[in-house]
């Protein structure tokens, strides 16, 4: 039995807007627990802005995982290295076209929605998936490896560019 799999695991950059959000929440904290010191109402605000640090901090630790199996990606969303949920597949059977974010054949295909599943880390190189399912057109940005991009090839020359 010959199978093709392959599985990569990109980690999503933290950017300059989560970092901000970061240090927002934490002065936040900082200034309703000196409040908590003044007054004791403070308590339930101090109490609520750390459950809130912790529940963003966790959520905000991204990375995902491509898996390819003989022609069917699965992306997963792993939150904080501890949990997991499949935010995307499909099938090479589904598949318009996969080409470099940029090129010119993209221009031609319009999608309904668009997910990006990349590390959003400047100078990747990423491709765009555009696959039709449930006759709606999706494109998802992502940064497949080599193994990745030649399965597709192999299995759809006509509609991978590389």
């Amino acid at each position: 039995m010959n199978d093709f799999y392959t599985e990569q695991l990109v980690k999503r950059k933290t950017t300059g807007k989560v970092m901000l959000a970061k240090a927002g929440l934490i002065i936040l904290t900082l200034v309703s627990l000196i409040l908590l010191l003044k007054t004791p109402f403070a308590l339930i605000l101090t109490m609520v802005l750390i459950a809130l640090d912790i529940f963003l901090f966790r959520n905000m630790d991204l990375e995902y995982e491509y898996l390819f199996v003989n022609g069917e990606l699965d992306v997963d969303k792993i939150i904080a290295r501890s949990k997991r949920k499949k935010v995307f597949s499909a099938n090479v059977e589904e598949l318009e076209l996969l080409a470099p974010t940029g090129s010119s054949e993209l221009r031609l295909v319009q999608a309904e929605k668009t997910y990006n599943y990349s590390s959003m880390a400047e100078g990747r190189k990423t491709y765009e998936l555009i696959v039709s399912q449930k006759g709606q057109k999706i494109k998802v940005i992502f940064e497949p490896n080599d193994t990745i991009l030649n399965g597709f090839k192999t299995l759809a020359p006509r509609k991978v560019i590389i």
